[in-house]
């Protein structure tokens, strides 16, 4: 991905109260079920910086995060940086409430270009990513959980 590229885009509506999106977004015991399971820590504070390492393919990527920008169930930002690797993206997760549901907007902007020889830091690859953990794994973990309650 490349700084030059238009921002990644993903909206997904949820049938979903604006605070339970906002605590699967924030809450770090939430984000394990549906987003990465060994996130050591997460706050939703200006300034919180956590990292933890997903393998893929045999190369380690230490996700390196920092939360940018909060406003309690509407919006949280954070970049996003692979130790050892170049590049530098940020991710704005924006809440606004809709026919009863919320929908989320999810852009992804890159800030300095990444490995484009690195097939996770491929623009598709990066879409794929988001259409996942956004359309599926975030949808089925809120459904999952309006049908428990």
């Amino acid at each position: 991905m490349k700084k030059s590229d238009k921002p990644i885009i993903v909206e997904q509506v949820f049938n979903a109260s604006r605070t339970d999106v906002w605590n699967a977004l924030t809450d770090i015991d939430e984000m394990k079920k549906w987003y990465f399971e060994n996130i050591p820590a997460f706050e939703p504070v200006n300034g919180f910086k956590t990292s933890f390492n997903v393998i893929s393919n045999g190369r380690n990527f230490l996700h390196k995060w920092e939360v940018t920008e909060v406003i309690p169930e509407e919006r949280i930002a954070y970049t996003w940086r692979f130790e050892g690797y170049g590049g530098l993206s940020t991710t704005d997760f924006f809440l606004k409430e809709e026919n009863g549901g919320v929908r989320l907007i999810l852009t992804v902007t890159v800030q300095e270009d990444f490995q484009e020889n690195i097939e996770e830091f491929k623009r598709e690859s990066c879409i794929g990513g988001w259409n996942y953990f956004i359309k599926e794994r975030l949808k089925n973990y809120l459904e999952s959980k309006i049908r428990k309650d």
